[in-house]
């Protein structure tokens, strides 16, 4: 049996190395010097297409310590118990126990509010003026009385708080009620006009309000009254939001303290739809969070999520899946620059950080073992990770002789076509 016979009755990798050495052997020598030059393109061109594919598992793990950023790469096989510490490490606190509920409180008036002040008195009558207007009223004790009533021009509270009005002088409003201001001003008209009865209104109100911006279709300063007005009321009073509600995010700040929900948890859960206090002020965010697939996914790109979050498993999904002719179920990673708090003390307290004080870890999965499935249900990805698959060291064989077959026949050809050149 010759050489070329018992080349091919071995593996397909053999079988493609013998194809070149028995035609080298046998047919390249006289145009070995014409065909050089094609065959090196033909090489390079095709150990370039199998070197595409990214790196392999083995050299993800060997990443172990590697500098990037000036921290120190960590990589990190997830099971259930770590998985579970990732997910509270990066759970976001609920608005109802960052900000909590504003309880209804009374309206009352504050600098810059303006006041409508009506003054009515019973006749005779003349301390407004007899060019007031006239009107059905009941006085005190006497049914039927008709009475004149005069409406003040409104009145601005100054920044110390106080109003002026004509014959009550000059009042303290600024943290009292309406009611409290009209009992006030009775009793200092009470013995200069007759039978004075008061009504004070706020016409626009300028200090119990709560500041909305950001992604709504009117900003501005919104009115609360006593009924206690929540956050959805707000959004609604300013027209609601002008991006899509699950791509976007709310934060309350009220005094120095800061919280964030996305929207969509807002409207699904009825106790974070929290009373809002006087000067808290809403900001609606755009925020389209995203994750980047590579390797053996069905689609590799950056992928956009949902503000309340996505999970490991559900990333995939999204890229299409792993390809089962390429992929390495052992060898499915995600690449994050993690919180400390997320990461073993053990390992933060010895890890080198990035400027931001992040570690660079990479968490790898191994989807031979069918619990790994429940941990990928449960990991969430984060905005900006990499969620890499890389091939299977037996895809990368059947591509090298895939390529060794070709650069055999391409050989073939050319030592047929180059000899006969003129």
């Amino acid at each position: 049996m010759s050489n070329r016979d018992t080349a091919f009755s071995g593996t397909p990798e053999r079988y493609g190395v013998s194809i070149l050495l028995d035609y080298f052997t046998e047919s390249w020598r006289p145009a070995v010097g014409r065909a050089a030059a094609c065959l090196s393109f033909l090489f390079l061109a095709s150990c370039a297409a199998f070197s595409a594919g990214g790196p392999s598992s083995a050299s993800i793990s060997d990443a172990q310590g590697v500098a990037v950023g000036g921290a120190q790469i960590q990589v990190v096989p997830v099971n259930d118990l770590l998985a579970r510490r990732v997910a509270i490490a990066h759970e976001r606190p609920a608005l109802s126990q960052i900000i909590g509920d504003a309880p209804p409180a009374p309206t009352l008036i504050g600098p810059g509010d303006v006041l409508q002040v009506t003054v009515m008195e019973a006749p005779p009558a003349v301390l407004f003026g007899a060019n007031a207007s006239l009107g059905p009223a009941v006085a005190a004790g006497i049914p039927g009385v008709i009475q004149q009533q005069a409406s003040i021009p409104q009145l601005t509270v100054d920044e110390s708080g106080r109003i002026r009005v004509p014959f009550a002088g000059s009042i303290a409003v600024g943290g009292r009620t309406p009611a409290e201001v009209e009992r006030e001003i009775a009793n200092r008209l009470s013995a200069k006009a007759h039978l004075p009865q008061v009504g004070v209104s706020i016409a626009r109100n300028s200090s119990s309000t709560v500041a909305v911006m950001g992604e709504v279709k009117t900003s501005g300063r919104i009115p609360i009254t006593p009924r206690g007005e929540r956050l959805l009321d707000i959004i609604a009073d300013a027209g609601g939001v002008s991006q899509p509600v699950n791509k976007t995010m709310v934060e309350v700040q009220r005094h120095a303290t800061v919280g964030y929900a996305p929207l969509e948890t807002v409207i699904r859960n009825p106790a974070e739809n929290i009373r809002l206090a006087r000067n808290d002020v809403v900001t609606l965010l755009y925020q389209e969070f995203s994750f980047t697939a590579l390797g053996a996914t069905g689609l590799s790109g950056q992928i956009p999520f949902e503000s309340t979050g996505i999970s490991l498993a559900e990333a995939l999904g999204r890229a299409g899946g792993i390809k089962e002719d390429r992929a390495n179920p052992n060898g499915a990673f995600v690449f994050r620059f993690e919180d400390p708090d997320a990461v073993d003390p053990a390992i933060a307290a010895v890890s080198r950080r990035t400027a931001d004080g992040r570690i660079p870890v990479i968490y790898r999965f191994n989807f031979r073992d069918p619990a790994s499935l429940f941990t990928a249900k449960d990991f969430q990805i984060e905005d900006k990770d990499i969620v890499y698959v890389s091939t299977a060291p037996v895809s990368d064989l059947q591509r090298f002789v895939g390529i060794l077959s070709s650069l055999a026949f391409t050989a073939i050809g050319l030592g047929q076509a180059i000899p006969n050149l003129p």
